[in-house]
């Protein structure tokens, strides 16, 4: 369990990062996407409910720090996804009757994508005295945003857990990624090597830095929890030697949370170059729910799960440093 190789520096410094983890993308799809993840966390949350009508498009724009078209964009996204209504560039649109409505108690069965099923279980599992949440993910991306609205709960007096206790599984800096990665370009000569050098690295810096903010944002918004409201907030992150093919969500030993990374061809703009890469949007895997109770098989894999968890947590994994220099 040593150190990872070499120290980092963070992207941003604490605090400077909002609470959903928004970072100016290089691409308006790419940013329609996040303003679309971050709405539909509220909406799965129930922090917007069926019926309530969505601010202006002009509000979210200043929100979002993005062009109304953006902001439209990302409202057509939830529209064709059945969680919206009336979206249009007049007056502002509506959630959806029985958008966000999730399954009633742990046990529910129905896998949802992250960006639907992740919030409303964060924000259950916010209710015990004692929060206990254990991550594997390959930026902590969806865990930022779910956990935004326990924090709001929080903040509003309707809650108060003693205790939080996070612990996230992350791909360490100085290995090469599985994905994200670029499509290897064709051709041998030394021209061809050199091109998809740079563009490797690249690739690598944006997920590390992406990684990074995700974390400090995560790590700011929780520990600032002991001087504002008196809870014991701990926060841990740790780093693995490879690419994870899956993310896991362990929630107060009671539920477990499984998706697969499925990973795609597709085009990223990257400092003002179209960059062909193998990648996985993890905010719209979809989550298979187990709960520890509900028969023989979801306890077996919520224990099991656990016991992985902790045999990667004490063995191959090592500290995750986010204080020094980046690659």
């Amino acid at each position: 369990m040593t150190p990872e190789h070499a120290p980092e520096r963070p992207e941003h410094a604490p605090g400077t990062v909002p609470a959903d983890g928004r970072k100016k993308p290089p691409g308006s799809r790419r940013r329609a996407r996040e303003v679309a993840d971050a709405l539909r966390a509220r909406i799965g949350s129930g922090q917007l409910r069926p019926g309530a009508r969505m601010p202006t498009q002009a509000a979210l724009a200043e929100e979002f720090g993005t062009e109304r078209g953006t902001v439209r964009q990302a409202l057509r996204i939830l529209q064709s996804e059945g969680l919206l209504a009336g979206v249009s560039r007049g007056s502002p649109a509506t959630v959806a009757p029985g958008a966000g409505r999730a399954p009633d108690g742990p046990t529910a069965s129905t896998p949802r994508p992250t960006t639907v099923a992740l919030a409303p279980r964060i924000s259950a599992a916010f209710a015990a005295p004692h929060v206990e949440i254990d991550a594997l993910c390959l930026t902590s991306i969806s865990l930022t945003l779910a956990v935004g609205e326990p924090l709001r709960q929080i903040h509003a007096g309707r809650i108060k857990p003693a205790k939080v206790d996070v612990r996230v599984l992350l791909p360490r800096r100085d290995i090469p990624l599985a994905f994200p990665t670029p499509v290897a370009a064709a051709g041998t000569d030394a021209s061809a090597a050199a091109s998809a050098a740079v563009a490797d690295n690249e690739v690598h810096r944006r997920w590390l830095a992406q990684r990074n903010a995700q974390c400090q944002v995560l790590q700011h918004n929780l520990l600032s929890l002991r001087s504002t409201h008196g809870i014991d907030a701990r926060v841990t992150f740790r780093a693995l030697p490879f690419t994870p093919p899956v993310k896991l969500y362990l929630l107060n030993g009671a539920e477990a949370l499984f998706a697969y990374y499925t990973v795609r061809r597709r085009e990223a703009e990257i400092d003002h170059t179209a960059l062909q890469m193998y990648d996985a949007e993890g905010t719209q895997a979809v989550l298979f729910p187990f709960a520890r109770g509900d028969g023989a098989r979801d306890t077996t894999f919520v224990e099991q799960s656990r016991r992985w968890f902790d045999a990667l947590w004490e063995t191959i994994s090592s500290d995750l440093d986010l204080t020094a220099s980046a690659r």
